[in-house]
């Protein structure tokens, strides 16, 4: 090769190589895949690497106290309900920043994204000042005003749709085939049920023969059957697709945040008070295993490998990580600042996420 020739090449080598490398700058940052996003009240979001089972990040979300968690069918958004702010803020998974905050109302809490991935549902309670109801109000049923239920568009983050609920809004769930929303209403002591497009209440049920508190409700995996659970009442209630009571169980003290493992074989239970999470066959409704967990465990998840259970533990300010199979204790994480809400990426069963 002449001289000549080999400085043009040379040249057009550079060329090459600094367009590949503007090409590697200007590529988007991956959404973060095998990880654990938890909702910390006093703090913000913190981030569990679940192959190492490692905390990999802590953000400040400012004072906003989240509570709901959930994130969209893709993994790139990360959303909270936000206690203080009466809003809920969007954050990008890729950069860890906030950048979209949408005004819901006075003490807005849970967060459901919608089987179809299109809507993210929540709910915000004006008649609540963040604490339990007191017995006699809880008996009487006279809470005011109701609360509002309100459906994000997640394209482009717009209110898509709003009703009013019931009072006090807790859990919410879906029908496998997504046309029914359930919803738990803990003052009125009732299960609401609503048509999703048009946000018609089509039933209510009074659970006061069975318990006070609805909080956790969840879907089977067969959309067979509703699991709820009453938290003053230590109670555990199975309603067909109809709405007719199967079978109610009793259980530790507390009971909050329930889910169905991914086989639809098991059901479990965070006794929140009594510290325990509880195993039962989701055929049989026995009671399989107990483990002994943190303090205030409101809500937990299956890993997306559904090896592990992950549970976020309030009072004590950690996530108990156990064995799926035997129900041993794996780790625990410490230093959070009351972890409300556990989901993960990709995608795993939970008391707050799937199905």
């Amino acid at each position: 090769m002449s001289f000549w020739n080999s400085r043009r090449f040379a040249g057009w080598a550079l060329v090459f190589a600094g367009i590949l490398g503007v090409a590697w700058l200007a590529r988007p940052a991956r959404v973060p895949e095998n990880v654990a996003y938890v909702s910390d009240e006093k703090g913000g979001i913190t981030v569990i690497d679940l192959k190492t089972l490692d905390i990999l990040k802590q953000i400040d979300l400012k004072g906003v106290e989240p509570r709901g968690i959930s994130l969209t069918s893709d993994g790139r958004y990360l959303v909270t309900a936000n206690k203080d702010t009466s809003d809920a803020s969007v954050i990008d998974t890729r950069s860890f920043r906030t950048v979209r905050r949408i005004h819901i109302g006075t003490n807005p809490e849970f967060l459901k994204l919608h089987p179809s991935g299109k809507w993210l549902f929540t709910s915000h309670e004006p008649a609540s000042a963040g604490a339990p109801p007191k017995e006699d109000a809880e008996k009487k049923g006279v809470w005011s005003p109701p609360s509002r239920i309100v459906a994000l568009d997640v394209q482009n983050w717009s209110i898509a749709r709003a009703f009013s609920g019931g009072t006090e809004t807790e859990g919410i769930e879906f029908s496998r085939d997504g046309k029914i929303l359930i919803v738990t209403n803990e003052a009125e002591n009732t299960i609401a049920v609503y048509e999703v497009e048009t946000g018609k209440l089509v039933r209510e049920i009074d659970v006061t023969p069975y318990g006070l508190r609805p909080r956790g409700v969840k879907v089977s995996r067969n959309g067979n059957t509703y699991a709820v659970t009453l938290e003053a009442s230590n109670k555990l209630l199975l309603f067909d697709q109809d709405f007719t009571l199967i079978r109610s169980i009793s259980t530790r003290a507390g009971p909050y945040g329930v889910a169905y493992d991914r086989e639809g074989r098991r059901l479990l239970v965070a006794a929140a008070k009594a510290q325990m999470l509880q195993v039962y066959d989701a055929d049989a409704w026995q009671l399989m295993a107990e483990v002994p967990v943190g303090q205030r465990c409101w809500h937990f998840t299956f890993t997306p490998d559904d090896s592990k259970i992950l549970l976020a533990c309030g009072r004590s300010n950690d996530v108990h990580i156990i064995d799926a199979k035997t129900y041993r204790p794996i780790r625990v994480l410490k230093g959070l600042q009351m972890p409300w809400g556990i989901v993960t990426y990709p995608r795993a069963y939970g008391s707050l996420d799937l199905p």
